[in-house]
């Protein structure tokens, strides 16, 4: 028997409306699986992608990662993973530098086996790529297998990618293909082999309101009576709270009869959004948004639908336009040197006078591929010391030059209020794997 945790899209990382609170909220929710599994004593923890929400990780971010990742493998417990869309760059990735350092396994073509299952992984791969795709994967001779992929997998909402294809292709048999990508959790049969999404592990948008959680999966032919090879439990998440308010204005009834619905529910420390509907007076979102933050809103979100159904515009809160300029280039297929521009194009950070030189040395600096794992191992000795302180055919088919999701994927970008020069030295400027490759 073969139990392991099954989880995905921990999206490190992630500002969510620009609150540094939310960004730990994202490792707060890893390392929660991580205790669990190390309370629980599975045999391994298995990450189907999207470990990170930029392929442009900040050092805290990969400090805090590499502190859970160490408490995992102090504890024995083998950290199993593929790839995702979110973190994928051109050259080695964050995974492949865990994995030296110890921390990690990188799944691919060739068996990893834990206990009596043999797992495979598949990273993500763009549309455009997948026709290249043999599924040729090494034999095993463990009594169970399983595939881990990252992608939108049949016959799930929003899915790109033939499920049974990619069963009947292979050179192995699976028992079950562990997977991450959709952020909703589900299961499935696809030719006698269960498909299973757990979902992220933290809200990434408004849309994913049920609670948030993991897989447990368990590879044994009693686990079930004996019906079954597989059986996939899920286990749920305590996190930050998300309150929901609607509210149908009659006429005559306007802002005040909306403070009114907002304090029937308990908002401490949670996310609010609400939402507007009817034929009442006009409201100001701004006013409520600052009412709610008043009532102990970790922050408040106003969307009013009679004036986004009238204009026909995209709901865009008042008070975080920044969010509408992100949303629009998550919706380009821009490369990640054309993001690089961009930033430095936006940012405030960078004077008018600059930016043709600040565009230049940054293009330069993703062609420039030098430099060694010593930097990196200098991150791992930082988190070791700050713990206690201050702190391609397959899996390497390429990088997808944007976010090719149409699920409820968070921004690709970080705040580019907070995207400064790279400098593998500081603690508060993000990271590119061309720094240490």
């Amino acid at each position: 028997m073969t139990r392991v945790i099954h989880t995905g899209d921990t999206h490190i990382g992630y500002s969510q409306y620009h609150s540094p609170v939310r960004r730990q909220d994202f490792l707060d929710a890893f390392e929660a699986v991580v205790d669990d599994a190390v309370d629980d004593g599975v045999d391994a923890v298995v990450h189907a992608g999207d470990l990170f929400n930029d392929r442009r990780p900040e050092l805290r971010d990969l400090m805090g990662t590499i502190s859970v990742l160490r408490r995992l493998d102090d504890a024995g417990v083998p950290f199993l993973a593929v790839v995702g869309n979110h973190e994928s760059t051109r050259g080695g990735q964050w995974l492949d530098l865990f994995e030296r350092l110890g921390l990690a396994t990188r799944l691919g073509d060739e068996p990893v086996v834990v206990g009596d299952t043999a797992f495979y992984g598949l990273d993500h791969v763009p549309v455009s790529r997948r026709d290249e795709l043999d599924y040729a994967f090494a034999d095993h001779d463990a009594e169970y297998a399983a595939l881990v992929a990252h992608g939108l997998f049949e016959p799930f909402g929003y899915a790109d990618w033939d499920t049974e294809t990619v069963l009947t292709e292979s050179d192995v048999e699976f028992d079950a293909m562990l997977l991450g990508d959709n952020h909703t959790p589900d299961t499935a049969r696809v030719a006698d082999t269960w498909v299973t999404y757990p979902g992220s592990t933290e809200r990434a948008s408004a849309s994913e309101r049920e609670g948030r959680g993991y897989n447990l999966v368990v590879f044994d032919a009693d686990a079930a009576g004996g019906e079954d090879r597989v059986e996939i439990r899920r286990r749920a998440l305590d996190t930050r709270p998300f309150v929901f308010v609607s509210v149908e204005l009659r006429e005559g009834e306007g802002e005040s009869r909306v403070r009114e619905r907002v304090r029937e529910f308990d908002l401490a420390e949670a996310v609010v959004h609400v939402e507007i509907t009817g034929e009442g007076d006009p409201v100001t979102p701004a006013a409520v948004e600052e009412f709610a933050n008043d009532e102990g809103a970790l922050f408040a979100r106003v969307t009013d639908r009679r004036q986004v159904d009238a204009d026909g515009e995209v709901d865009v809160s008042f008070a975080d336009p920044e969010d509408a300029v992100r949303d629009r280039l998550d919706e380009l297929s821009l490369s990640t040197a054309a993001r690089d521009v961009e930033r430095a194009v936006r940012e405030d950070a960078v004077p008018d006078a600059n930016v043709r030189e600040t565009v230049k040395r940054r293009v330069e600096e993703r062609l420039d591929e030098d430099g060694g794992l010593d930097a990196f191992e200098a991150v791992e000795t930082d988190a070791r010391a700050g713990e206690g302180g201050d702190g391609e055919a397959q899996a390497d088919a390429g990088e997808p030059d944007g976010d090719e999701s149409t699920t409820d994927e968070p921004d690709a970008e970080s705040d580019p209020a907070e995207t400064a020069d790279p400098d593998p030295a500081s603690n508060d400027g993000q990271v590119s794997m061309e720094d240490y490759l």
